[in-house]
């Protein structure tokens, strides 16, 4: 009988996984150069060529809110389940959301 492994990607040949045609691919400079602030609202999204930064497998897809700065990591406040969790979560993997004027109270 065999152990089942217990690493960090286990189960993610599908979720971790580049498409064809992305595959080789450079990471967009677009993705990385652009300014996140305190309170900006960002969706996880996992570059999976890119290891260094890469948050969990189980926050693939979630919603947060910017909270801060790490270095060149970005600080960000995401709901699980009944808890707030803190991600420190690299710009490669991360998309700002676009949040319509009714959503933020105006």
């Amino acid at each position: 009988m065999v152990k089942a492994p217990k690493g960090y990607r286990h189960r993610t040949r599908k979720l971790l996984t580049k498409s064809i045609r992305e595959r080789g691919a450079v990471p967009p400079l677009s993705r990385l150069l652009i300014e996140y602030k305190e309170g900006d609202v960002v969706h996880i999204d996992i570059n999976p060529s890119v290891h260094k930064g890469m948050p969990h497998r189980r926050y693939q897809g979630k919603t947060g809110v910017v909270i801060g700065r790490r270095g060149r990591a970005l600080i960000v406040k995401v709901r699980l389940g009944d808890k707030d969790k803190i991600l420190f979560v690299r710009p490669e993997h991360v998309v700002k959301a676009e949040v319509s004027s009714s959503q933020q109270g105006g």
